[in-house]
């Protein structure tokens, strides 16, 4: 399903890195995320909604772009 904030992701696994980029243009990587973190947002249906309280809440970031 589409998001109104996110328009891609990516996963690195090896560096439990989750690359996202906004809608907006800007690029965050966020840290130390663990696999069963990124599956669970993978498969939910408001990406935005478990970004905001699950993953901004517990995980720390840096904009890349």
């Amino acid at each position: 399903m589409p998001s109104s904030v996110i328009h891609t992701y990516v996963y690195f696994p090896q560096t439990e890195i989750l690359r996202i980029t906004y809608q907006s243009g800007a690029v965050y990587d966020y840290l130390e995320l663990p696999e069963d973190v990124f599956e669970r947002f993978r498969t939910v249906q408001s990406k935005g909604r478990f970004l905001n309280y699950v993953i901004k809440k517990k995980f720390s970031c840096c904009k890349i772009k």
